[in-house]
């Protein structure tokens, strides 16, 4: 019997904020008792202004243990609104207040913007040189991924159906052909996802409630989610808000805060 994501459903994004905070300083916590670095992968969307609500206004965060590395990015310049480094640099770092010690982000060789395939395997070496620089490793092992769910059920750039869902070698994978513009990007395949330590999604708003209905009621679909529900089953975790679970049949959890 498969084991369940854990599903906490929250009234708003506000209301999500602290327990998501606390869910990413217990992983934290963990991760400094392992290693001296705190090796987290996010995506973009609407997930970066939630971690500025989670986070901003908390104590307890190491930012200068923190690395971040990106799940998928899009092959455009930093500065570019679709960037998902600029997007966290715009909606997360700059608001750090001054003096705070600073994460070490890992963004794309923006020297290889016109070639997807040179991209992916930059940043590939990237992920070799953080997490297999001293022992040969098969696969990443991601102290957190923060991830969001697309409306068609895809996370980082993997989507419904490409046959990028099926690659078990590359760590980074490249793809040219996105169903969401940009189409040049680079992502993190499948097994490295399903790798990491801690899986947390995040979702808000009732345009997310039909493809979640899709996710928790009928995972067999293969959407891309489903696959890491089903792949990484007991390191999952979903945060969501009401309106995105409206008419979804789920076993919903009580968040209880730990004692950090």
């Amino acid at each position: 019997m498969p084991t369940l994501p854990s599903i906490y459903v929250f009234n708003d994004a506000d209301a999500m904020a602290p327990a998501l905070a606390e869910y990413i300083l217990q992983a934290q916590a963990a991760a400094l008792q392992r290693h001296d670095a705190f090796k987290i992968g996010v995506s973009g969307g609407s997930l970066v202004a939630n971690l500025r609500k989670a986070l901003l206004h908390i104590e307890g965060v190491e930012w200068g243990k923190w690395q971040i590395f990106f799940a998928d990015e899009r092959l455009v310049p930093l500065d570019d609104p679709e960037s998902n480094y600029g997007l966290l640099k715009k909606d997360l770092l700059e608001y750090l207040p001054e003096g705070t010690p600073q994460p070490t982000v890992f963004h794309v060789d923006t020297a290889l913007l016109d070639d997807a395939l040179e991209a992916a395997d930059a940043y590939e070496k990237v992920l070799i040189k953080s997490f297999a620089a001293k022992d040969s490793v098969r696969l990443p092992s991601f102290d957190l991924l923060l991830l969001g769910c697309g409306p068609d059920g895809h996370t980082c750039s993997l989507f419904p159906g490409h046959e990028l869902l099926r690659e078990n070698v590359a760590w980074v994978a490249a793809i040219e052909d996105s169903p969401k513009p940009p189409p040049r990007r680079i992502t993190l395949t499948l097994p490295v996802v399903t790798h990491s330590l801690r899986i947390a999604f995040v979702a808000t708003g009732g345009s997310k409630a039909e493809v979640l209905k899709t996710i928790f009621e009928d995972p067999d679909a293969g959407l891309p989610c489903s696959l890491v529900n089903e792949g990484a089953r007991g390191k999952v975790t979903w945060f969501v808000d009401a309106p995105a679970v409206q008419g979804v049949a789920i076993q919903k959890k009580e968040w209880k805060s730990p004692s950090l």
